[in-house]
């Protein structure tokens, strides 16, 4: 059996003349949930509302909308403050509830709490009792 010596040319990436620019692998996170907070919660309560009663004379109207300072306030506490006393790094989120009454043309307007959203922090994180989590 004869042995072929074949000369392989051999690459070295030890010595780059430049380095590589790393992606930004969480911007896909961030971009994500900012869709959620500016378009999804406002698209969902649009497909759910009117909510009818079975004569249809009573509705109710749920309403988002993601740039009303009323509706969706800034954190109460900071990431930081959070980590520090153990919190969840959240906002309130608010809906605007719309009650109609047809056979009376009776309309009640309020502003409803719906709860507390977690908040995702510039690093694709969030904040759950002071612990960091992915």
């Amino acid at each position: 059996m004869a042995s072929r010596s074949v000369s392989r040319e051999r690459y070295s990436f030890a010595n780059l003349s430049e380095p590589l620019e790393l992606p930004d692998l969480i911007a896909v996170q961030r971009e994500s949930f900012e869709w959620f907070l500016n378009e999804g919660l406002a698209e969902t309560f649009r497909d759910i509302s009117p909510i009818k009663d079975f004569s249809e004379a009573l509705q109710l109207e749920l309403e988002f909308d993601p740039d009303d300072e009323d509706l969706r306030p800034p954190p109460k506490f900071t990431v930081d403050e959070c980590k520090e006393k153990d919190m969840t790094y959240s906002a309130p989120i608010f809906v605007r509830a719309r009650f109609m009454n047809r056979n009376t043309g009776e309309i009640k307007e309020q502003t409803v709490f719906m709860g507390d959203f977690p908040m995702m922090t510039e690093k694709g994180t969030f904040i759950i009792n002071g612990t960091e989590r992915v």
